[in-house]
């Protein structure tokens, strides 16, 4: 190689055809001479030393080796996680970056899309799913969604489940079917958690609650299956009594708000009622207890006077009965006519006094 160099005025692109090459560029390169300068260099480190046999496949040997070794570096996105197999088995996981493998056939990477969010639709199918090609509309599977109740009632409940890949590992080797999977575990908590409840509260203020321990449930299932999966939500789409009879429970909720109005209306006249009655009972209770005091008093005066009477009486007797005679006499003659007989005027004729007429004349007068 050295001579050949040489011969070429120490470059080793040659000399232009012509002589000094002075005038013209330089020539292409000998490609053959440079394959054969790198053989002769190679050569000198593979066994053998210089048989000719030898040199084309000790290359061509070293230059499979370094590709073989080379095709073990691989790129994890930053939405991936590495999954290495070695013969078949699981080995580890590794992160986003620029990672290294010992090459096929021993090793194998797998790059799931861990940061993906997957949806799983429970008792309906987009017309995308169900195969056909308008767009907007849903088909309802009733195998699916049709659901019991607490209160022995049927709902027909459409929801959606939103899970990422947490653990690439496990989600590629301990299940066999991720997505069949996370239906079934999301059907069973969803059962589960109706029918528990009422249907009025299924299909009112209670959605929120429901979504919330269906997704409990679910992620506590495929946690114990290992399945390397995490629930992100769980979103109710519709939630109706069923279409054979949603008219005639229509029927009984408007039933019900009518209950309920009239339920109020009753409580408001009640409470208009009850504090008036309250107060005229009220009113009454302290009029006769004021009645009541004024007899006990009257009362307790009059036994005062007849005890002070007969403390009197008994001091003196007759005194005391001429009074209480005369007293009482007055009372009852007071009002009516009178003629006065002298007890001593004898047997003659008793002279007449008009008593009353001279009282009537005195009130003329």
């Amino acid at each position: 190689m050295s001579d050949d160099f040489k011969g070429r005025g120490g470059s080793p692109w040659g000399t232009p055809p012509g002589g000094n090459g002075s005038g013209r560029g330089p020539t292409p390169p000998d490609i053959d001479a440079l394959i054969k300068d790198i053989q002769k260099k190679i050569n000198r480190f593979l066994p053998g030393g210089s048989s000719s046999g030898g040199k084309p496949i000790g290359l061509i040997l070293i230059i499979l080796a370094f590709v073989w070794l080379a095709s073990g570096l691989y790129r994890v996105l930053p939405d991936e996680q590495g999954v290495v197999l070695r013969f078949g088995k699981f080995v580890k996981t590794t992160q986003p970056g620029l990672n290294y493998h010992i090459p096929m056939p021993i090793e194998t990477v797998r790059t799931p899309k861990v940061t993906k969010v997957n949806r799983m639709d429970i008792g309906f199918r987009s017309e995308r799913d169900s195969g056909f090609t308008s767009g907007g509309g849903v088909a309802d599977v009733p195998q699916e969604s049709l659901m019991l109740t607490g209160d022995e009632n049927i709902v027909n409940i459409d929801f959606s489940v939103f899970w990422v890949i947490k653990d690439a590992g496990k989600f590629l080797f301990q299940i066999q079917d991720p997505e069949g999977t996370v239906k079934a575990a999301a059907e069973t908590a969803m059962r589960e958690v109706v029918a528990k409840s009422r249907i009025q509260q299924i299909l009112t203020e209670g959605r929120a609650k429901i979504e919330n321990e269906t997704q409990d449930i679910i992620q506590a299932i495929l946690d114990e299956y290992n399945s390397g999966i995490q629930i992100t939500q769980v979103q109710t789409q519709k939630a109706d009594p069923p279409d054979q009879v949603i008219d005639a429970f229509r029927d009984v909720q408007a039933a019900r708000a009518d209950m309920e109005r009239s339920k109020n209306e009753a409580e408001a006249y009640a409470n208009d009622v009850i504090p008036r009655a309250r107060g005229e009972a009220a009113k009454i209770m302290q009029a006769a207890e004021a009645y009541k005091q004024k007899v006990v008093a009257a009362a307790e005066g009059e036994a005062s006077r007849f005890i002070s009477i007969y403390t009197e009486y008994a001091k003196a007797k007759e005194v005391t009965q001429e009074r209480m005679y005369l007293e009482t006499m007055e009372k009852v003659l007071a009002d009516i006519d009178k003629v006065i007989i002298e007890k001593n005027a004898g047997s003659g004729v008793v002279p007449y006094l008009p008593l009353p007429e001279l009282g009537k004349k005195k009130a003329t007068n």
